[in-house]
């Protein structure tokens, strides 16, 4: 996977230009897109992810979202990307986050990702992790991304494994999805950048 280009951000992530992609820090224009495609593919996504609230896809809730992100980006503990199509802002389809961002003797950081259900198995995520994990080492100078999965869910785990990470083990009860205390498979990338 080639990088097309970075621009480069003083607040934030930048943006990510790929070959068929573009990702961006969302925005509050995104809502109507963002909750759509959510909506659309909530029996897809729900299975693997903390239980949605009543509200989840809600104009506040997603308000809510983006405070708690500047909030991450602000503190250096978070940098969020909205993923869409043909290097425009046309159509979304889906969202990737560095979080817990450690830096220090860690340099680390934790990958989640989404995908809507009509774009998901089409290779989209894999190139986006791949670019966001380039930009973690390149321009964020991480050393670590982690990543975990539920232990049902072999369609990330292959898209992990297939992004260059590794399988480090079993984290017992380590989240908590769709409701109830969920083991992981932990995998991680480690930059090969010294």
């Amino acid at each position: 996977m080639k990088l097309l280009r970075l621009s480069s951000s003083e607040a934030g992530p930048e943006d990510i230009y790929t070959d068929r992609l573009f990702l961006r820090r969302p925005k509050l224009s995104d809502f109507d897109q963002w909750a759509d495609l959510r909506h659309q593919s909530a029996g897809f996504l729900q299975p693997f992810e903390p239980r949605w609230t009543h509200d989840e896809l809600s104009r506040s809730s997603f308000k809510a979202r983006l405070r708690r992100q500047e909030a991450d980006i602000n503190s250096g503990r978070g940098l969020p990307w909205f993923v869409f199509n043909n290097g425009r802002e046309s159509t979304l389809m889906g969202g990737l986050t560095l979080s817990n961002i450690r830096r220090g003797v860690a340099q680390t950081a934790t990958l989640g990702y989404w995908m809507g259900e009509p774009f998901a198995g089409l290779g989209y995520m894999s190139e986006a992790v791949t670019a966001v994990c380039a930009s973690a080492f390149e321009v964020h100078r991480l050393h670590r991304v982690e990543a975990s999965t539920v232990l049902d869910n072999s369609r990330s785990q292959r898209l992990l494994t297939k992004c260059e990470f590794e399988k480090e083990g079993v984290a017992k009860s380590y989240l908590k999805i769709n409701g109830q205390w969920a083991d992981h498979i932990l995998f991680a990338r480690i930059s090969e950048m010294d």
